[in-house]
């Protein structure tokens, strides 16, 4: 498949004194376990030397930018808590001297002896930035109209699924607190709330966390997440087949943004957030109902190579382009070889070839890789989300049926940075997961007109036979909403955004 192309630290600088003073000055250090965790298939994170080299040839100041940004999908347990400015002179008021000291930078997180007990991002909505009087242009559309701006036709969310603080106009901004406990990170939150001292409220918050033992690292359908999160310059090491992206298209200012911005924006970065709930039961339900036919696997493997061939990837990790009928675990753990792939194989046509991936799958409508030449540097985003809510109950597995009751709603609190909302999460949604163009994707995909549960053909789902029509009747992930956000950098909240 070639699709055509869419036209569409340095740590040693220094910083104000406010906030370059060492956090281990500021509180007590008493980590002697991280705060994220570390499945073997995810790609490390570089060492705080590594960074520090990287970054200085780059000119990034990894003190300087928040933490949640270039982290990506590691973390053990996150809240959200989305609030309400109702004092904004208050607000603004206690953000330098008592926010600012909790607020975590990039370099804070890159080695356990430095993490806090509970590391803390902030991030506005436009309505958010508006209300602390902050009337700059920061270049990007979507952020400046909200998510709920032309959502239907854009994203092709059903509104009525929204969480009534998402289609509202209450959010004004987003705290983002992650540790290794809930009592952690509560205990933070509560040190927020008395330190903003009445001048916000809480406007709907959602808490977030690894699934356990051996499902650490995999969203609810059961699929380890994150792999394929590309190399940033200046920051990681890449990895075979990971791609490497100028810091520009992630953070405002820097190499790669073409965008002008004002001053004060530079080392922050647009964060896409979506609650998108998963439907595990019906989705298990499908697969068993539409299993597929391989002569050498047993009924159970037919539903996971379907599954397998929806998402793009084996639960493991195991990337079906590389091994396209049997999980291959001992590949899945190996970064060396987990996302080494591009969908080219010799002897095989590219524009026709889907024995070893389909064309829909999943994880190749959102990162085509060699189906676009060159291969697409333009519409990434860094994805840092985490699963919410509790594991499927015995009930809900006998009835292939979710629960209706919402403390048992499960999904993903889906988080994507990048400096341009409209060349990246809302790209890769629109023009490509909702893309008839080769089959709409079977995971994330919909009509793009907000309409639920439309019936939908991906192909080349059947190995044995691409043509195969599969139809997928139902929506098994459910948008309730979400808003844009700007994560400032930590100069920016202390000259800009404080008084």
């Amino acid at each position: 498949m070639r699709l055509a192309f869419v036209p569409f630290l340095a740590v040693a600088v220094a910083l104000q004194p406010a906030f370059c003073t060492p956090s281990s000055v500021l509180k007590p250090r008493t980590r002697t376990n991280s705060l994220l965790i570390s499945p073997a298939a995810l790609p490390a994170l570089p060492s705080a030397q590594q960074a520090a080299s990287a970054s200085a040839d780059a000119g990034l100041n990894l003190t300087n930018i928040q933490g949640d940004i270039l982290i990506g999908m590691k973390k053990n347990k996150e809240l959200f808590f989305f609030f309400t400015i109702i004092n904004s002179t208050l607000f603004r008021s206690q953000l330098g001297s008592g926010i600012l000291p909790l607020i975590t930078p990039t370099s804070q997180l890159l080695a356990v002896d430095t993490q806090p007990t509970t590391a803390v991002n902030l991030a506005f909505s436009q309505r958010g930035l508006t209300t602390l009087d902050i009337t700059d242009d920061l270049g990007d559309t979507a952020f400046a109209n909200g998510q709920i701006d032309n959502v239907a036709s854009i994203l092709g969310d059903e509104t009525s699924n929204w969480e009534s603080a998402f289609a509202g106009t209450s959010i004004h901004g987003v705290f983002l607190l992650a540790s290794d406990t809930v009592d952690n990170v509560n205990a933070t939150l509560s040190q927020i709330q008395a330190l903003l001292n009445g001048s916000i409220t809480e406007a709907y918050s959602l808490q977030g966390q690894a699934r356990p033992a051996d499902q650490q690292g995999h969203e609810h359908f059961g699929f380890m997440d994150g792999i394929s999160n590309p190399a940033v310059t200046g920051f990681s090491t890449p990895l075979p087949g990971q791609q490497v992206i100028d810091p520009g298209l992630f953070l405002l200012g820097e190499t790669g943004d073409t965008v002008t911005r004002p001053a004060w924006a530079k080392d922050g970065s647009f964060l896409a957030f979506r609650q998108l709930q998963q439907r595990v039961p019906e989705f298990n339900k499908f697969l068993v109902d539409n299993a597929l036919s391989n002569p050498n696997l047993t009924a159970d493997q037919n539903a996971e190579l379907l599954g397998a061939r929806m998402m793009g990837r084996w639960k493991s990790g195991a990337p079906v382009d590389l091994t396209p009928t049997v999980d291959d675990p001992v590949l899945a753990a190996d970064p060396q070889r987990n996302n080494n792939f591009n969908y080219s194989h010799p002897g095989f046509d590219l524009d026709t070839d889907q024995t070893h991936c389909p064309f829909s799958a999943h994880l190749r409508k959102t990162n085509p890789r060699a189906g676009l030449t060159p291969e697409n540097t333009a519409n990434h985003i860094i994805r840092a989300g985490i699963p919410y809510g509790p594991e499927v109950t015995d009930a809900e597995n006998a009835s292939n049926v979710s629960s209706t009751d919402p403390s048992l709603e499960r999904g993903l609190a889906f988080v994507a940075y990048q400096s341009d909302i409209n060349a990246g999460f809302a790209f890769l949604q629109q023009f490509w997961a909702n893309n008839a163009g080769y089959g709409v994707d079977p995971i994330i995909g919909t009509d793009g007109l907000g309409q639920p549960d439309v019936p939908r053909s991906p192909s080349g789902l059947d190995p044995a036979d691409p043509t195969r029509i599969i139809t997928i009747e139902q929506d098994f992930v459910v948008s309730r909403g979400g808003e844009y956000f700007f994560s400032p950098s930590l100069s920016a909240i202390q000259n800009t955004l404080a008084i």
